[in-house]
């Protein structure tokens, strides 16, 4: 079962996942903030008009902890019957607000009960605040009306010999509310169209930044096609020492092969002297053709890898090698070794394919594969080649009885021959896949679904 990744695998999904995740925690904190700015400036409104009427109320206050009505002027906003503004004083002598009226204040107020909009500032109103640092500072204060809005008060305890006055003002939070949610619209969709400029600029700097990896992986990929040799070296900073990396890891690389490739030459100048002076006793004592035959065949194929071995030790690009005209050779030899086994024979491989490997390779590789095609076949062969993405996929298909999966698997084993008929020794297939292998191809068997026989796909990089 496969579980979910929560960290992407490629670095540009990392990068891009960072990016969002910073970028919305930035954006949230800065909607944060600047809502608590926006509140801030719009309560100290609210704020200073309390405390004007809160200074108004201060100067009515006689020592003797009474309130003088005639000097309490009401500000605009609390002089309106039945609005959400008004205010309260307490004290030793009782409490009187904005709904009393003026002609029922006397030198001592009796307590009476505050309107319906009037409420009593948090804490123990019972109980006269002892004198200290805030006295004459009002302070704010949150409290709700009976019907559940929310108001905001400003309170100031006023010392006089008789003991402390608390005189509050109490004003409708709603001036704060409502302009704060009118800024925050358009605050809102101001960090939403700043929030996709910066989605964007993450998306071309993402795809600028990491443009010298892709860079890097076409550098690989020519190095493996043959036709560079090693990693440009003008490279980032970041990158260079990865690039020297690679390209010392190259060069290690052609040495060791270089030198195999010699043990291989040495090898095959050790065998060519004593196969040759066999060929010639074998021809003096009239010995059996079939030996001499294959004697023939050791021969050819050591002067085929002796030239190879050189060839690929002078370190050279791999070589530019056409497919069509390689098999149209082929398959004209073939009809003349089967001229008994009549072959209709459909090829459509373009005339520009070509793939980067020794023609002799080639050659061999497809010499094998039809050799076998023909000798299975009833009458018909299909050869197509294509090229995608810098492979070329060349499939050999006939309308034998075809293999199956265990066959499959055990064709391409070397010496193992699934029929017995006719002459060879089981390495064509073997020697096909090791050829194809060494050259960064590859050959599997299938099922062809057009002409019901085995069906043989080789891949091999193609050249430009």
């Amino acid at each position: 079962m496969t579980r979910l990744r929560l960290i992407p695998r490629s670095l540009f999904g990392r990068m891009l996942a960072i990016a969002a995740l910073s970028t919305g925690i930035a954006l949230v904190f800065a909607g944060v903030t600047i809502g608590h700015v926006l509140e801030r400036f719009v309560t100290r409104g609210l704020d200073e008009r309390l405390d004007a009427q809160v200074a108004v109320l201060a100067r009515a206050v006689r020592p003797d902890a009474t309130l003088d009505r005639k000097r309490a002027i009401d500000l605009p906003e609390f002089g309106e019957p039945g609005s959400d503004w008004s205010w309260q004083v307490e004290g030793p002598a009782g409490r009187i607000d904005s709904g009393t009226p003026p002609t029922a204040a006397g030198s001592t107020p009796t307590p009476i009960a505050p309107p319906p909009s009037a409420i009593a500032p948090p804490g123990d109103a019972e109980r006269p605040h002892p004198p200290g640092p805030d006295d004459h500072q009002p302070r704010p204060g949150e409290a709700r009306d009976r019907s559940g809005e929310r108001l905001h008060s400003r309170t100031m305890d006023i010392t006089t010999p008789r003991g402390t006055v608390t005189i509050t003002a109490i004003g409708p939070r709603r001036i704060v509310e409502e302009p704060l949610h009118e800024a925050m619209i358009p605050l809102l969709g101001s960090l939403a169209v700043l929030g996709v400029g910066l989605a964007v600029a993450t998306l071309v700097q993402l795809r600028f930044g990491l443009r010298p990896l892709r860079d890097l992986r076409t550098s690989l990929a020519a190095v493996r096609a043959g036709t560079e040799r090693h990693v440009p070296d003008n490279q980032p900073g970041e990158l260079q020492p990865l690039v020297t990396e690679l390209n010392a890891l190259i060069d290690q690389n052609a040495a060791g092969l270089a030198h195999a490739r010699q043990h291989v030459a040495n090898l095959a100048h050790g065998l060519k002297t004593p196969l040759a002076a066999l060929s010639l006793k074998l021809a003096e004592a009239n010995a059996d053709p079939d030996v001499r035959d294959m004697v023939d065949q050791i021969d050819r194929r050591v002067r085929h890898h002796l030239g190879r071995a050189r060839t690929d030790a002078t370190g050279g690009a791999r070589t530019r090698s056409p497919i069509a005209s390689a098999v149209a050779d082929l398959v004209a030899v073939l009809r003349r070794i089967h001229a008994d086994r009549p072959m209709a024979v459909d090829i459509a491989i373009p005339n520009d394919i070509a793939v980067a490997i020794d023609p002799q390779d080639l050659d061999e590789m497809l010499g094998n594969l039809l050799d076998n095609a023909w000798r299975h076949a009833r009458s018909a062969l299909s050869i197509t080649a294509a090229s995608i993405d810098g492979v070329v996929t060349l499939e050999i298909a006939d309308d034998g009885d075809g293999l199956d999966d265990t066959a499959m698997a055990q064709a391409v084993l070397p010496g193992r021959r699934l029929d017995e008929r006719g002459d060879g020794h089981g390495f064509g297939l073997s020697i096909t896949r090791e050829l194809a292998e060494l050259n960064g191809g590859t050959v599997t068997l299938h099922r062809s679904p057009v002409l019901n026989g085995l069906l043989v796909r080789l891949t091999l990089p193609q050249r430009r």
